[in-house]
C-alpha cells in the first residue's frame, strides 16, 4: 500500500500508533490518579496519627494520677503502660506506610489492646470514689473521651480514602495498570476501641 502520511506511515500503521498513544495516555492518567489517591490515604492517616498521639500522651498522666490512689492495682497500671508502648510502636510503623494492610492491621490490634487496658482502668476508677472525684482525673477522662471521638471521625475519613483508592485500583480496566505498577488494595482501619472498652463504664462528669 502506498504511504499516505509523513515518515512513510500507512493509514493502518497510523491507526495502530494512534491507539497505542491513547492507551499510553490513559495508563499515565490512571497511574497519576492512583498516586493521588494513595497520597490522600497518607494525608487522612496523618489526621488519625495526630489524635492517636494525643491519646498516647494522655495515658502517662492518667496512670500517674491513678497511681496515687490505686496502690493495689499495679497490674492494671502496668498493663496500660505496656499497651501504650505497643500502640506507639505500631503507630510508628503505620506512619511509614499507611497504605500497607499489615501495618494498619497491626495498628488496629495494638490500639485495641490499649483501649481494653484503658477500659479496665476506667472500670477500676469507678470503684474508687476519691479517685473518681479527683479534678485532674476528671479532666483527663473528659479529654480522653473527646480524643476518642476525634479518632473515630479521623478513622472514617481514612476509611473513605481507602475505599476510593481500592475502587480505583480494583476496577477493570484500571486494575491492569494498578497491578503492573505495584498498587495493591489498602486496608481500612478497624475501630481502635475494643469490645471490652466499649462495655467499660466511663467516668461520669
Amino acid at each position: 500500500m502506498e504511504a499516505l502520511a509523513p515518515f512513510g506511515l500507512t493509514p493502518a500503521s497510523m491507526l495502530r500508533w494512534g491507539i497505542a498513544l491513547v492507551v499510553l495516555l490513559w495508563a499515565v492518567w490512571v497511574y497519576n490518579r492512583l498516586v493521588r489517591l494513595r497520597n490522600e490515604i497518607a494525608n487522612a492517616f496523618a489526621q488519625i496519627d495526630v489524635q492517636l498521639k494525643r491519646r498516647h500522651d494522655l495515658v502517662p498522666n492518667l496512670v500517674d494520677v491513678a497511681r496515687k490512689y490505686l496502690q493495689h492495682e499495679r497490674e492494671t497500671l502496668e498493663a496500660v503502660t505496656q499497651a501504650r508502648g505497643g500502640a506507639q510502636r505500631a503507630a510508628d510503623r503505620a506512619r511509614e506506610a499507611p497504605a500497607d494492610p499489615a501495618r494498619i492491621g497491626a495498628l488496629a490490634a495494638a490500639e485495641g489492646l490499649l483501649g481494653g487496658a484503658l477500659g479496665r482502668l476506667m472500670a477500676v476508677v469507678e470503684a474508687y470514689p476519691e479517685l473518681k472525684a479527683d479534678k485532674t482525673m476528671r479532666e483527663l477522662a473528659e479529654e480522653l473521651t473527646h480524643t476518642e471521638n476525634r479518632v473515630a471521625f479521623a478513622r472514617q475519613a481514612f476509611n473513605d480514602a481507602v475505599l476510593d483508592h481500592n475502587n480505583a485500583a480494583q476496577h477493570f480496566p484500571s486494575v491492569v495498570v494498578a497491578r503492573l505498577t505495584g498498587f495493591r488494595p489498602a486496608a481500612m482501619l478497624e475501630s481502635t476501641a475494643s469490645d471490652e472498652e466499649r462495655r467499660a463504664p466511663r467516668v461520669q462528669l
